[in-house]
């Protein structure tokens, strides 16, 4: 037992009771799912302490706002909060994709400007990557940005901008050399709230509107909002989906692990349990428990995955692997907790319905998408074919 790590955990036990209103116990699922109301006054007190605290984004300099914390204390912090029901209410493509992205490729202004509001969850990104011509094959996008001197002249469309019509800003993948593929793309920051910016929701089957269609027509972004060298957007691309899968699997520490109780828990109560506490139906009893060692499994090879890039820069082609297998048992878990509602599970709106019934009814819905978000499972494959099992290069995708 490491006698700082026990510091640590009195000390984040002691701030969590004291900091976490009792209100939110156990609610992150469902406010992830329909969002928090608008006047929930003690969900943006815990956003507010959480994000003076610096641990929305544990791991990250205290410097710009984070909480400075090490991979170990960021555990025992999660562990802590899973203890009482509490849930991290900062979140977002800023701190999950391009936060670390520009902690390692920003300039120190960039750094300075952007990563502090980030922490705190002040303000909202959107990834610009996607286009109705160029998703898996990302390199062939065709948004256009023209070198005008002091500004860069943005023109084209993205598609699959999750959140859009929200965000304050955007990262961006541009093609700003025409000649050249890979070699000539770089990497943009855009304030959504310039001239020339318009986006267009996308209905989903699951009720919501997450996506956007986004348009840019000369719209014009300072220099000193590349990140990275000129053409050298690629590198910095990749590396965010690097990021982006990461914390999709949970690999950066930020998600809490997954396990099988949920499913298990409404298993018992829509299904029933036996005088030994056991569940009631035999064949769901048996797919719970295997999902339950997998997850198990999931957790550990994280862990495993974690240990062994202690002296890495941040993720590698690791979290395609861990990606497709976090997307895999979660799309599992989310049809078998609606199977174990049955009609309750199917539940849209109304009284008739509890809130967790409609979660899980959209969660089941939207879990779909985990298998290309983040890049498909066949880029995914391509990725684990490539880098990490060295076989030969056959394709140029992402």
């Amino acid at each position: 037992m490491d006698p700082a790590l026990e510091a640590f955990r009195s000390e984040a036990r002691a701030w969590l009771d004291e900091n976490f209103p009792p209100s939110l116990k156990g609610q992150g699922a469902v406010m992830m799912a329909e969002g928090p109301a608008p006047e929930d006054a003690d969900f943006k007190l815990w956003k507010q302490r959480i994000g003076d605290r610096g641990w929305g984004v544990p791991t990250w300099p205290a410097a710009y706002g984070g909480g400075g914390l090490s991979v170990a204390e960021t555990r025992v912090l999660r562990e802590e909060m899973a203890r009482i029901g509490a849930w991290n209410p900062i979140g977002g493509m800023g701190v999950m994709m391009f936060g670390p992205t520009l902690l390692e490729y920003g300039t120190e202004a960039q750094k300075q400007r952007h990563i502090p509001p980030i922490a705190k969850g002040t303000l909202r990104w959107c990834q610009g990557y996607s286009e109705p011509g160029s998703g898996s094959d990302l390199a062939s996008l065709q948004t256009k940005a023209e070198d005008k001197g002091e500004y860069f002249l943005i023109n084209g469309s993205k598609i699959w901008t999750s959140g859009a019509q929200y965000a304050d800003w955007c990262f961006c993948l541009t093609r700003t050399e025409p000649t050249k593929k890979h070699e000539g793309i770089s990497f943009l920051l855009i304030d959504m709230r310039s001239p020339g910016v318009e986006t267009r929701p996308i209905l989903l089957i699951s009720g919501s509107s997450p996506f956007c269609e986004t348009f840019f027509t000369d719209v014009k972004v300072s220099k000193e909002n590349l990140v990275g060298p000129l053409n050298g957007g690629w590198t910095v691309g990749k590396r965010l989906l690097q990021h982006e899968r990461s914390g999709i699997s949970g690999a950066d520490g930020g998600r809490a692990q997954p396990t099988a109780r949920p499913l298990r828990e409404a298993a018992k109560r829509y299904k029933g349990v036996e005088e030994d506490g056991a569940l009631a139906d035999s064949d769901m009893r048996t797919r719970a428990a295997m999902l339950d060692m997998d997850q198990k499994a999931y957790a550990l090879t994280i862990a495993r995955v974690a240990a062994e890039a202690k002296n890495q820069n941040g993720p590698s082609a690791a979290t395609s692997i861990m990606k497709n297998a976090y997307s895999r048992a979660a799309t599992d878990q989310a049809e078998m907790i609606v199977e174990a509602m049955g009609l309750n599970g199917l539940g849209w709106e109304g009284d008739d319905f509890t809130a967790e019934e409609r979660a899980a009814g959209r969660a089941y819905l939207r879990i779909k998408s985990s298998t290309i978000a983040g890049g498909s499972q066949e880029i995914q494959n391509n990725i684990i074919a490539k880098r990490i099992l060295g076989l030969p290069d056959t394709t140029q995708n992402r």
